[in-house]
């Protein structure tokens, strides 16, 4: 089955809008950025001109910084699409030159690492872009095609194999592991090292074992490096090269300055977790598994940030921790309220007394997330 992306009804908008900037489309590789715009374009009656990012002979059509040569590239053509544009150089400057000098030129470009196509194009299109962010299949794309029954028969699936979109292709559990450590593979260790020129392959390797084995817990870039034998600094620059490539992400502790609070050490989460269990080779069911409560964890974490993004939700997240051990997995601050929430996944809980006397100046509310009402959360 096709799932149909949230994104579609908005990039088709940005496309018909007269005066639309350029649309910019991050997310990892194979979440489905190429097939969406495509989808999109197919019954298109305008005339479409395709350059791939990954082919080296498209690379230097739209390489060159001569508006002439750039026109000529697009005469004729309503639709400019460029898929993988991390990997063209000057990308940047030349979609400025096209945008400022063709404004009735639509363009769209996907991109598989933020950090590459951020710095290239951050400046020269200050004003000129609009961008999206695409991720793994969502529970609130599925539920519109989806039972809630049907969704909840998914949720072991979905915690072992993630969501990437090629998965609703396979049925054997062989297949899905096979696919999901050939793209850990080819996404993590080659693409990402290829693009950012990193040296040291095996280094990167043991952090994203490290991290994936801590996920829900807070990390220490100094610990990290000893056990790396890498700097602190060193560290700090993989997680934020993995963080732009979409493979991890932080969430920070929530404080107001009260001394009993900890917030220094951010947790980290995965993306995907049939990544983060590929990177681990634990693709166990999860009766079999004692790491069911963070995968559980990171799993709605992903899943609500999914459904902000593409709600157009525009909110604060931490983690909260006090050091008596009184915490909450997650907190939500929005138009001056707080909401937070903890992540059980059989049981429940109440909210901790220390969470409601810091913060009753501020009608602070709790929610603890469970298999009898997470659709809620993550899907209206």
């Amino acid at each position: 089955m096709l799932i149909k992306r949230n994104l579609t009804a908005k990039i088709t908008a940005e496309l018909k809008n007269k005066n639309s900037p350029i649309t910019v489309i991050y997310g990892a590789r194979q979440v489905g950025k190429t097939t969406l715009v495509e989808n999109i374009l197919k019954n298109s009656s305008k005339n479409i001109l395709k350059i791939n990012g990954d082919r080296l002979a498209d690379q230097a059509d739209i390489s060159s910084r001569d508006f002439n040569k750039l026109k000529n590239l697009v005469a004729g053509f309503d639709i400019l699409f460029i898929d993988e544009a991390q990997r063209i150089p000057e990308i940047g400057i030349n979609l400025k030159i096209l945008h400022d000098n063709l404004p009735d030129l639509k363009i769209i470009v996907t991109c598989s690492s933020a950090l590459d196509l951020s710095s290239s194009i951050k400046e020269p299109l200050t004003g000129r872009k609009k961008q999206f962010t695409l991720y793994p299949i969502s529970f609130l794309e599925l539920a519109a095609e989806y039972s809630e029954r049907e969704l909840a028969q998914q949720l072991e699936d979905r915690l072992i194999f993630g969501g990437y979109p090629k998965l609703g292709s396979f049925a054997a559990k062989h297949d899905k592991i096979a696919y999901i450590t050939e793209l850990t593979e080819d996404y993590l260790y080659k693409d990402i090292l290829e693009i950012e020129n990193i040296r040291y392959y095996h280094k990167l390797r043991d952090l994203l074992r490290l991290l994936a084995f801590q996920i829900g817990s807070e990390i220490s870039l100094s610990e990290l490096g000893n056990n790396l034998a890498l700097g602190k600094e060193t560290v700090a620059r993989y997680i934020d090269l993995l963080e732009q490539s979409f493979v991890i992400f932080t969430l920070r502790g929530f404080s107001r300055n009260l001394r009993k609070e900890v917030y220094k050490k951010p947790k980290i989460y995965f993306y995907d977790l049939g990544i983060r269990n590929s990177i681990l080779g634990n693709f166990n069911n999860l009766e079999l598994r004692n790491d069911r409560g963070v995968l559980w964890e990171n799993f709605l974490l992903i899943e609500r940030m999914k459904k902000n993004s593409y709600q157009d939700k525009y909110l604060n997240q931490y983690f909260w921790r006090i050091y008596t051990g009184a915490e909450l997995d997650y907190i939500e601050e929005s138009g001056g309220e707080l909401h937070g929430y903890e992540f059980k996944y059989s049981k429940t809980s109440k909210a901790p007394q220390s969470w409601l006397t810091a913060y009753k100046n501020e009608n602070a509310k709790f929610t603890c997330i469970n298999k009898d009402n997470f659709l809620n959360f993550i899907t209206n």
